[in-house]
């Protein structure tokens, strides 16, 4: 080996290890096949009428896609295009058909409200597909409460900050079961509403989406490549509000089983 080709050696293998300190990776296989450190669950999600249960790989949500909420947040629904946040995986909390589940009211809020949506599961991903055929990657659909701490998201947004922080939180992604598209169909109208202690507080209808279920696929696609096991909380009509301990939510759209949550 000539002295030219050990300084080229020595310069890579100098390299790999400050990528390994560093915690960068110097190639897409570096690292693979090593030993986990620690066991760390994945969230799932069961599918009514079967075993299997449904792996979440990312929450997806849509905001302001119903024309009146839209303007109670203060945005004009005839302009704005569609946008998406996240929320973490295990923010994912279960509602079985039937039960009445504790959903903890969480810190730092004393502003904490409900925002009940239609939920598709995805089996299919791609990217940049087209709304004719996004429907195809849709492989259940749920009754979902995206859980919101208003006053940080407002903070946050006052400020000009992400309001990650409102948003993405323990519990934060409320869940039934899902419903297979085999048995349900897809669902571009049908009511949705959510009562509090009894009490109607939102009631529209899944037709009045500003961007159906397949135009959120196609639109998210754009942006990031989508995969079996994404879910997508496709938005909440007008008259969101608040709970506080002992307030009981009800969620529900016509062909799926009500969700019943307690806050405590």
């Amino acid at each position: 080996m000539t002295a030219r080709n050990r300084r080229s050696m020595m310069q890579l293998t100098t390299a790999a290890a400050l990528g390994a300190l560093s915690g960068c990776a110097t190639s897409p296989g570096a690292g693979a096949g090593g030993k986990p450190m620690f066991a760390v669950a994945g969230a799932t999600i069961p599918v009514v009428g079967s075993e299997q249960v449904f792996p979440v790989r990312r929450v997806y949500c849509i905001g302001r896609n119903y024309a009146a909420h839209a303007i109670e947040r203060g945005s004009d629904p005839n302009r704005e295009p569609p946008f998406f946040f996240q929320k973490p995986t295990d923010a994912v909390q279960l509602v079985p058909m039937g039960a009445t589940i504790d959903h903890p009211y969480p810190p730092l809020t004393k502003n904490y409200h409900y925002e009940v949506e239609l939920v598709a599961a995805l089996n299919k991903g791609g990217r940049n597909i087209p709304p004719e055929k996004a429907l195809d990657c849709v492989y259940a659909y749920a009754v979902g409460l995206d859980m919101t701490r208003r006053d940080l998201q407002n903070a946050m947004a006052n400020e000009k900050k992400p309001w990650e922080i409102g948003k993405s939180f323990d519990h934060s992604a409320v869940v039934s079961h899902l419903h297979p598209v085999s048995r349900t169909g897809h669902f571009d109208k049908g009511a949705i509403w959510l009562k509090v202690n009894g009490q109607v507080k939102q009631s529209s209808d899944l037709s009045k989406m500003i961007w159906n279920v397949a135009e959120q696929i196609a639109k998210l696609s754009e942006s990031s490549e989508l995969f079996p096991g994404d879910i997508i909380y496709s938005g909440t009509p007008e008259n969101v509000g608040p709970v506080v301990k002992g307030d009981v939510m009800t969620g529900h759209i016509d062909g799926l089983y009500d969700i019943n949550v307690r806050v405590v």
